[in-house]
């Protein structure tokens, strides 16, 4: 077998990235939760083969599936533009075990009061880390704007929230168990445009076939918000309608009527169970370049 060549284009996600199939493919695999069990001298060592080979330096003996698994892991715990290892729970590794546990919370602590304020808190406090994590080198957030969109959304959340609860303490309990979602949905349509409301102003790069930029289009940022809001709120609702209609058929048997302590790590590992699918199927709905 001969020396694996040096012109791969590992700026860009293997797999073809204008039809849905490629994109569910590379985010099936950016996504994936066992990159958050590997060791910081793993990490290390994928960010050298990717270096190196970016710098024309070859790691001997390497294959061409080895370098695309080095970018993968490179690319799930450094950030794209500053190259600095990204915080643990702001990774998009750690999207499904994060969303499960909290999301799974929300679902199952939703009547009291200070419950829903506290999951709803915790949700929002989450989004801001990995929407800081995540931050664009282009449009850098700033400490005011992450602060405004957090308050905002939080508030958001919460107010929506509560305000639903007391709307359905007369309706069927099934009806009860979507608020959280509701919840969710307000707070992304508030959080999404405020964190990047700094390309709705100056707009996002625009480039030809060669990748060169032709300028920056405050239009192609208003699409580019929708589609993110109307992907994040996509994939909320596997995890949050399916698992709400189970657990209250589930709560009805005598089973979990003896042994309610199991309702949280159910409602949990069925929502994780969504969340692993809707992720990167969610991700890939929309093309990232047009």
């Amino acid at each position: 077998m001969g020396e694996l060549p040096l012109d791969i284009n590992i700026q860009e996600p293997r797999w073809d990235q204008s039809t849905f199939l490629g994109r569910a493919r590379h985010f099936f695999t950016v996504t994936d939760p066992r990159n958050l069990l590997l060791s910081g001298a793993q990490l290390e060592a994928s960010r050298n083969i990717v270096q190196n080979y970016r710098a024309g330096v070859l790691t001997p003996g390497l294959t061409e599936d080895q370098l695309w698994r080095a970018k993968y892991v490179y690319d799930s715990a450094f950030h794209p533009d500053t190259g600095e290892k990204v915080v643990l729970i702001g990774r998009m590794s750690a999207q499904v075990p994060m969303n499960m546990t909290i999301t799974g919370c929300m679902l199952t602590f939703y009547r009291k009061t200070p419950t829903v304020v506290f999951w709803q808190w915790v949700n929002q406090s989450f989004n801001a880390v990995v929407n800081y994590s995540n931050r664009s080198g282009d449009a850098p957030i700033t400490v005011g704007q992450l602060g405004t969109a957090y308050v905002s959304a939080t508030t958001g959340a919460v107010a929506t929230a509560l305000g639903l609860k007391s709307l359905t303490k007369h309706l069927p309990p099934l009806v009860g168990r979507f608020v959280p979602f509701a919840a969710v949905a307000a707070a992304n349509c508030i959080n999404i445009p405020l964190m990047r409301q700094r390309e709705l102003q100056v707009g996002i790069p625009v480039t030809d076939e060669a990748s060169q930029r032709l300028g920056h289009s405050v239009a192609a940022a208003k699409q580019g918000i929708f589609q993110v809001v109307v992907s994040r709120i996509c994939m909320a609702i596997p995890a949050m309608a399916i698992p709400p209609v189970i657990m209250d058929t589930l709560e009805k048997k005598d089973f979990l009527k003896r042994r309610p302590w199991l309702g949280a790590p159910l409602q949990v590992g069925l929502v994780g169970f969504c969340l692993v699918f809707a992720t990167p199927l969610c991700c890939a709905l929309f093309p990232q370049r047009r």
